[in-house]
């Protein structure tokens, strides 16, 4: 999707994929911080009129971007995000282990959050 841009919303905790001006997909996710920080992506979603276009793959190359710029890793709880590092291996290093168990254990801490 040629104008299509990509906006970090920190605060928020989502990864927002933009074209003219709305909203129409995004990641969201949380950053953990113990034992190590990761950014953590927990749903995929695109509106229904804009499937697709590659608008999540756009999300995900993204999202592993800005873990690779802030030397974080991923670790994904999202189903979509995992199926497509495991097809980029290139640009997406798997989770370890420790790591997913503990973004497992913060999401079931905090179960109003998604």
């Amino acid at each position: 999707m040629k104008d299509l841009e990509i906006r970090d919303d920190r605060a928020a905790g989502r990864l927002e994929a933009l074209t003219g001006g709305e909203v129409v997909g995004r990641i969201e996710y949380f950053v953990l911080e113990s034992p190590e920080r990761a950014l953590v992506p927990v749903h995929t979603i695109v509106e229904p009129a804009h499937e697709g276009q590659g608008i999540t793959g756009s999300l995900a190359r993204e999202l592993y971007a800005i873990a690779a710029r802030e030397q974080s890793p991923v670790v994904s709880l999202c189903p979509y995000v995992t199926t497509w590092a495991e097809r980029h291996p290139d640009e997406a290093r798997p989770a370890d282990q420790d790591l997913l168990a503990a973004a497992k254990d913060w999401l079931s801490a905090h179960p109003g959050r998604f």
